[in-house]
């Protein structure tokens, strides 16, 4: 049994905590596409927030995953991209999103039974 406490529990679970949030996932999906620049993040995931997609890509370029690169000109352009560690994440991250779209039938169905058995307001 792994020991929740010990260096190798702590560190992956600060990676899964990173990879898998939901803006990161929506993240590295969009950057999967090719480099984009901030406004066109959130041009396509208009559910963010200014200041959640600064905090996710400075995480994400924290741990290696998201490349930022500054163009000098006026207005600066700056432009986000995924990195040799971050395209590794490609594979699972569509792998991921093709399951939730083959399954989000099955999950409102499930919801839906197990709040009409738990008295819950559906």
């Amino acid at each position: 049994m792994h020991d929740p406490n010990s260096f190798g529990c702590r560190a992956f679970t600060a990676v899964l905590q990173r990879i898998g949030d939901k803006w990161s996932l929506l993240i590295v999906s969009v950057l999967a596409e090719g480099p984009k620049r901030f406004n066109e993040l959130r041009r396509e995931i208009p559910s963010i927030s200014q200041r959640m997609l600064t905090l996710t890509l400075r995480g994400l370029e924290r741990d290696g995953l998201v490349s930022r690169t500054v163009t000098p000109s006026i207005p600066p352009r700056v432009d986000y991209e995924l990195t040799e560690l971050g395209q590794s994440l490609r594979k699972p991250v569509c792998a991921l999103a093709e399951w939730a779209m083959a399954n989000i039938d099955a999950i409102h169905t499930a919801q839906s039974r197990f709040d009409r058995a738990n008295g819950e307001k559906v």
